[in-house]
């Protein structure tokens, strides 16, 4: 397991592009903790940070395949180091002024969000220019979507302690600071100046006009709803069972779940085709939400939430393949960011279904919708299997030469059967 992510990082420029993607999504991973902190610190009210990191989120889902699209068509320097600079300020005015004027607030949360770099997408489209082999590349997805559960569980640790040792205030500066300098870091380094999308059908749908990206996008809408649904349905338990340490714990099971889930799935190449192997993964991701429902003590829910996340991040890594295989020529960082997207909105609109089911049945109820959820991506990838077995047109970026590191050439390979 361990040697097959060292192959990879030990290649050149990939542990770079990793860190320094990671480092430049901090802003964008800590955002909701660190507006409500702020927001409490200012004495507002929670429902104003509420109202203020919705904001910011649905501005984020606009803008990551707006952005990823002008990534292919500009390449990354031009678009993700000026987004991370736009985004910074944006976020940077709202630290300096606050809540006053509140119309103000709101277009800087408007103007963060909407400016978030898709270095997320952008990491992805570069992996195949990085790694000499399709298998290390799949095996990059996977530990990609391990990275990203460390990313979030560390983010908000880094946000309390800017807190504890200075200010709310300064957690948001700090962090939008930190965040540019991870996307100079990508963006200066040669794989991602010398990427180049592949020629592309001008469209005005993009990457949507793909059937089998439509049918994958409609999956994970509501792999997202349940993810977002357990976050309430936690809560709601915890009220009962110990209070906020308890759902920590819950939370935090989550992260560690997905965190063995990813890292076991990464050490192995697996067989079959990976639109049969995603129905496999989250029907075991379905399946896994349905114990939840017992609500037992602390000890074993915590337990029941950490075997919950294990399918999450390989379900994750599996969809990052079929992407990459059904993205239209010249749309794979705005196909990635569409991933992103979809997933973020499923996310937020299980949140907002779960909390008056829970109103109305309790914890109980609320655990079941995460499963209900996982049966209904279960069933869209099972109505749409012909759709995702059709090979899609290839959309790896172009990789660079070692002689001239500016000079863009085809491809070694390109997506296919093995994961």
């Amino acid at each position: 397991m361990a040697a097959g992510y060292l192959e990879i990082l030990r290649a050149r420029h990939a542990a770079r592009l990793l860190v320094g993607t990671l480092t430049g999504r901090l802003p964008n991973a800590t955002a909701a903790i660190a507006i409500v902190l702020f927001i409490r610190a200012e004495g507002g009210t929670y429902s104003l940070a509420g109202a203020l990191a919705a904001v910011y989120g649905v501005a984020n889902a606009v803008g990551q395949p707006l952005l990823g699209r002008l990534v292919d068509l500009y390449g990354q320097p031009r678009v993700q180091l000026p987004a991370a600079l736009v985004s910074a300020l944006g976020m940077s005015g709202f630290a300096f002024v606050g809540t006053d004027p509140l119309p103000l607030a709101y277009v800087s949360m408007a103007v963060a969000g909407l400016f978030t770099p898709p270095l997320e997408g952008g990491l992805r489209a570069l992996w195949p220019s990085v790694l000499r082999k399709e298998e290390q590349v799949h095996t990059a997805y996977a530990m990609d979507a391990v990275a990203q559960e460390v990313m979030f569980t560390v983010g908000p640790l880094l946000v309390t302690l800017c807190v504890s040792l200075w200010s709310a205030q300064a957690a948001l500066l700090v962090l939008n600071v930190i965040g540019v300098l991870g996307a100079l870091s990508v963006v200066v380094s040669p794989p991602s100046r010398a990427w180049r999308s592949a020629p592309r059908e001008a469209h005005w749908l993009g990457a949507l006009r793909s059937a089998g990206l439509l049918a994958l996008l409609g999956a994970f809408l509501f792999v997202g709803m349940a993810l977002g649904s357990i976050t309430v349905a936690a809560v709601s338990y915890a009220d009962g069972h110990g209070g906020d340490a308890v759902y920590g714990w819950l939370m935090a099971g989550i992260g560690l779940g997905a965190l063995i889930g990813g890292a076991v799935y990464g050490m192995r190449q697996w067989g079959g085709t990976p639109e049969r192997r995603l129905r496999v993964l989250v029907a075991l991701l379905a399946v896994c939400y349905v114990p939840l429902t017992l609500v037992p003590g602390p000890v074993a829910m915590t337990g029941l939430t950490t075997l919950a996340g294990v399918f999450l991040a390989p379900c994750i890594a599996c969809a990052f393949v079929l992407v990459d295989r059904h993205a239209p020529t010249g749309t794979v960082t705005e196909a990635f960011s569409w991933l992103v997207t979809t997933f973020t909105v499923g996310a937020s609109v299980g949140t907002g279904l779960a909390g008056p089911v829970v109103e109305w049945g309790g914890a109980v109820w609320g655990f079941a919708v995460p499963g209900a959820a996982g049966a209904a991506a279960l069933v869209v990838l099972l109505a749409t299997g012909r759709v995702l077995a059709a090979t899609g047109k290839g959309a790896v970026v172009a990789v660079s030469s070692e002689n001239d590191p500016n000079r863009a050439v085809e491809p070694r390979f390109s997506s296919g059967d093995r994961a």
